[in-house]
C-alpha cells in the first residue's frame, strides 16, 4: 500500500483492513498525518509509509475516537496530536470496551497477532483540544480543524487543506452504509449540510474511495431517508440494509421518547 497524492503535497492511504483511509498532508519542513489505525503495528506500518514520502516532522490529527483511527496514536508520540475535545474525553471513557470488542472479533476470526497488537495498544488521546475551529500552520500550508456538529459521533473533526480537500473521518463512508452505533441520526444530515457547503475538491472519506461534494450531498439525502422511515415506522423502507437500519432506529429512540 502507498499514498496516492490527490491535491498539492496531500495523500490519501488505503488500507485492505477495514478499507480505512489515513491522510498526509506535506508542507516545507512539516507534515500532518490524518488518523493513526489500530494497533502499535499497524501504525508503525503507517509511519513507514510517511516516511517513504518525507523526513519532516510530523503533526497528528484524529478525526474521531473510534480505534481503527486512534490507537496508533503512541507510536507518532512525542509529537502534538490534535483531536476534538470530545474525542480526548470519548477516548478515555470507551476505550478500553472498545479494545474489549475489537480483542473478541480478531479472536473470533482467529486472528491471534491482531488481537494480541490491539490488546496492547496504549490509550493515548488527543492532547491539542479543539472546540470549534482550529488553524494549523503545515510547513506554510494552512490546515483548518472543524467541529461541523454532531453526526457519526458527537466530536468528529472535519480537516480541510488550502487546495480544498477535505477529510471527512467517518462522517462519509463510501463503499458501505454510514455506522449509526454511536451517531446523532437526527443531526448527522444538517452536519453533512455544512461539510456540503464548503466542499470543493476531493472529500477523503473515513472508509472506502475519494469521493466529491455531489456524493457528500447524495449521503445527506440518504441519511434524510433514514430519519423518514425511522420516525414512519417503516425502517424498512430505508436506503439501507436491515440491521443498519435497526441501528439507526435504536439511536432515535430518545428523540421518539421527548416527543420531538
Amino acid at each position: 500500500m502507498t499514498f496516492r497524492e490527490v491535491g498539492d503535497g496531500v495523500f490519501v492511504r488505503r488500507h485492505a483492513s477495514l478499507d480505512l483511509n489515513c491522510g498526509l498532508v506535506v508542507g516545507e519542513g512539516a507534515c500532518l498525518v490524518v488518523d493513526t489505525r489500530s494497533s502499535p503495528a499497524e501504525a508503525a506500518d503507517l509511519a513507514a509509509a510517511v516516511r517513504r514520502v518525507t523526513p519532516h516532522p510530523w503533526t497528528v490529527v484524529n478525526t474521531h475516537a473510534h480505534y481503527d483511527h486512534c490507537f496508533g496514536n503512541a507510536a507518532f508520540r512525542p509529537a502534538t496530536v490534535w483531536g476534538s475535545r470530545g474525542c480526548a474525553a470519548d477516548l478515555r471513557a470507551t476505550g478500553e470496551a472498545q479494545r474489549a470488542a475489537r480483542v473478541a472479533e480478531l479472536t473470533a476470526a482467529g486472528d491471534a497477532e491482531g488481537a494480541a497488537e490491539v490488546a496492547g495498544a496504549p490509550l493515548d488521546p488527543p492532547d491539542a483540544l479543539v472546540d470549534d475551529v482550529a488553524v494549523l500552520d503545515v510547513g506554510g500550508v494552512e490546515v483548518v480543524l472543524r467541529f461541523l456538529g454532531r453526526g457519526h459521533t458527537g466530536h468528529d473533526l472535519v480537516v480541510e487543506v488550502e487546495d480544498g480537500t477535505v477529510f471527512a473521518g467517518d462522517l462519509v463512508e463510501q463503499g458501505a452504509p454510514p455506522a449509526f452505533e454511536d451517531a446523532f441520526p437526527a443531526e448527522w444530515p444538517a452536519t453533512l449540510g455544512r461539510l456540503h457547503a464548503m466542499a470543493r475538491g476531493a472529500v477523503v472519506p473515513g472508509h472506502g474511495a475519494v469521493v466529491d461534494a455531489d456524493f457528500v450531498g447524495a449521503q445527506r439525502e440518504e441519511l434524510l431517508a433514514v430519519l423518514s422511515a425511522v420516525r414512519a415506522g417503516r425502517p424498512d423502507r430505508g436506503p439501507y440494509d436491515a440491521a443498519t437500519m435497526r441501528v439507526a432506529a435504536h439511536r432515535l429512540r430518545p428523540e421518539r421518547a421527548r416527543g420531538e
